[in-house]
Formats: C-alpha cells, sequence, structure tokens
C-alpha cells in the first residue's frame, strides 16, 4: 500500500518545471542547433527579455544557476583588491557556502532589517571608510549587491533602489541585483518595481528561472551591453558556460513568449496569502512581514519538531532557546490540496488552541 506523500513547503523548486516548458523541450529535442548559447532559441529568449526589460541594447547571458551567476558577475566586476557590500543576511553572505569568497572578493556584510540593505546604512558605511585613513590597507568596497525580493521575502521600493543606486553612482560602485526569485516579486501586489525599472538602475541583474517554472537556469541582463567585455570568457573560466545553451534558451523563450513569466508567480502569492490570512487568524507570529511567496513562522520548538513529520518545512534560525523561525515557501506548482493539508496541520498547534 502506497504511502501518501506529505506536502513539502521547504523551497519554492521542490517541481520540476512548468508544462508548457517541458513540451517546448520535448518539440525541439532532435533540433540541431550551434552551442554554448549562439542558437536561434538563446537568440530569441534575448530579444524578447530585452523587450520586456525596455533595454534594447542590453547583454543577456544565460546561466544554469544562481551561485554561478552571481560569482561570474561579480568576479568580472571587481578588481582583484575589492569586495562586495550585502546584507547580513544576503544569499552570497550566507547561503553560497563561500563562493564569492573562493573567487578572492570578500563580502562586506552590513546590517540589514528583515533582509534590506537600506541607503541610509550604505552611506554611512561609505561615509565612515572615506574618511579613514588607513582605507588603502582594507579590501576596497567596490560593489552593492541586493535581492529582489530579499532572502526574508521582503521587496524593495521603486524609491529605495533609486536612492542606492544614486550612492552607487556617487561612490563609483557597481549596482548588482539577485533575481532569483523575481517572479513572485512581480506578482506581488506590494510591488512597484518592473523589469524596466531594475534595468534603468543597476549595472547588472538577473531574472531567475530555476525557483521560478524553469528546470533550470537564470537570465542575466546588463543594461550597458559595453559595460562587461569579453564576459563570455569570464563565464568560460567559471565553469558556468552551457555547451547545450540551447536548454537554457528554450526555457527562457517559453517564459517569455507568451507573458508567462509575469503570470507564473501569482498562483504561489495567492497560495502564500491564504497561509498568512490563517496565520494572522490563528495566532501565529510571522517572524518578517513579507508579502512575497516565502513565509517565515515562530514556533515552539516541539511544535516545529512535531510539525515537521507531517510537513516539509525549512529550518530558517533559532528565536530563542525555547523557539525556531521555519520558513513556510508556496510556488507556482502549490496546490489547494497541499494549502489545505497544512493548515490542518497548523490548527493542531495553533496559539489559540485547536480549532
Amino acid at each position: 500500500m502506497q504511502t501518501e506523500t506529505k506536502p513539502n513547503f521547504a523551497s519554492d523548486y521542490l517541481e520540476g518545471a512548468h508544462p508548457t516548458i517541458l513540451q517546448r523541450l520535448a518539440e525541439t529535442n532532435t533540433e540541431q542547433t550551434s552551442g554554448y548559447g549562439t542558437d536561434e532559441h538563446c537568440e530569441r529568449a534575448r530579444n524578447l527579455i530585452r523587450t520586456a526589460a525596455d533595454c534594447p541594447n542590453a547583454a543577456v547571458h544565460f546561466f544554469v544557476g544562481g551561485t554561478q551567476t552571481n560569482a561570474a558577475v561579480i568576479d568580472a566586476f571587481l578588481r582583484p583588491y575589492e569586495g562586495v557590500i550585502a546584507a547580513d543576511t544576503g544569499h552570497i553572505a550566507v547561503h553560497e557556502a563561500g563562493a564569492i569568497e573562493a573567487g578572492g572578493h570578500k563580502v562586506l556584510t552590513l546590517a540589514g532589517e528583515a533582509g534590506k540593505l537600506s541607503a541610509e546604512t550604505l552611506k554611512r558605511y561609505l561615509r565612515d571608510f572615506y574618511a579613514d585613513e588607513n582605507r588603502a590597507h582594507a579590501v576596497q568596497p567596490g560593489m552593492v549587491y541586493i535581492s529582489q525580493p530579499t532572502e526574508c521575502g521582503t521587496l524593495y521600493s521603486k524609491k529605495e533602489l533609486a536612492e542606492i543606486a544614486a550612492l552607487c553612482r556617487e561612490y563609483a560602485l557597481a549596482f548588482y541585483i539577485d533575481g532569483a526569485r523575481l517572479a513572485y516579486a512581480l506578482a506581488s501586489p506590494k510591488n512597484d518595481v518592473t523589469l524596466s525599472d531594475l534595468a534603468a538602475v543597476s549595472d547588472a541583474f538577473y531574472i531567475g528561472g530555476t525557483k521560478c517554472g524553469a528546470l533550470f537556469g537564470e537570465a542575466l541582463i546588463i543594461p550597458d551591453k559595453n559595460r562587461l567585455p569579453h564576459f563570455i570568457t569570464t563565464i568560460k573560466r567559471h565553469g558556468a558556460l552551457l555547451a547545450k545553451g540551447r536548454l537554457l534558451g528554450v526555457q527562457f523563450e517559453t517564459l517569455f513568449e507568451d507573458d508567462l513569466y509575469f503570470r507564473i508567480g501569482s498562483n504561489a502569492i495567492r497560495a502564500a496569502d491564504k497561509i498568512r490570512s490563517f496565520l494572522d487568524t490563528h495566532g501565529f507570529r510571522q517572524y518578517f512581514a513579507s508579502p512575497t511567496n516565502q513565509i517565515f513562522i515562530v514556533l515552539k520548538n516541539e511544535d516545529y519538531a512535531l510539525l515537521s513529520e507531517k510537513i516539509g518545512l525549512s529550518f530558517w534560525e533559532k528565536a530563542d532557546e525555547a523557539h525556531t523561525v521555519a520558513r513556510i515557501a508556496t510556488s507556482w506548482a502549490t496546490t489547494d490540496e497541499q494549502v489545505e493539508r497544512l493548515l490542518k496541520a497548523l490548527s493542531e498547534h495553533s496559539p489559540c488552541g485547536k480549532s
């Protein structure tokens, strides 16, 4: 007798790919195309992305995963003695196993608030750094890294991005935006930032596919195509140039040819909002006020252990000795049945009592 699989909300890339992408990969499977992203599918995907982001002169490059993308981009922008500024919760600081440092660049962490790096904090750091007469002995800041949405599921507003971008221009720093979960930011009613806004303020940003309906893949946009000369060589040096590049091109061609990317996050937001409403009604404490597909919930240690037997959750951090912060992540593929089973399990551990 087959055991029923427990619903898993531990991450947003547990499923394979959107059916339309699988269909297109099957339809193009026996095509013979040139390699390394020089095929017609990659070129069409590039043009679709340029149009969507309103940056016709951008360079667009495809990567298999986010860590590859971050490592190659940061290495390309920075001189050997420069580091990259990030919030202390930034993905490159806490969840990439030192990949940036392995490339020779220190991650310069600043205190963030709910995952966000504020312009005020950044300005204070830069002002103090350049006032230090001994700064020649320190790692020099050369880039600012943020993600949209943040590691904590929060969003930067258009105004906040503009303020950070202005500081980057003032101090001649590159501004790079990680968009691993960008589809879920774009689908959030709280979001006021578009792809064209990201292109306008940044030196580079990427559109995440792995967590947003693709089998794998990220699309890097460099709005000024001359900003990183010989970047293909840098990608190759990082072992990140996929020989069968058309596998990435087909996926992003599919995501952008019918605005699928702009629609694919809506299901995740709808499911997450339903869960958030339940948590508020039943007295659960949310660790961050996230308006996207990630929900962070504070549970008693014993409740976290019991819930984990019924539902796939992700450990985030310890809130204190007696409480654990767990992450619930919805995705483009989350079903109503999975949500209902999650809510039923949560109701048995409600601070307001069973319901």
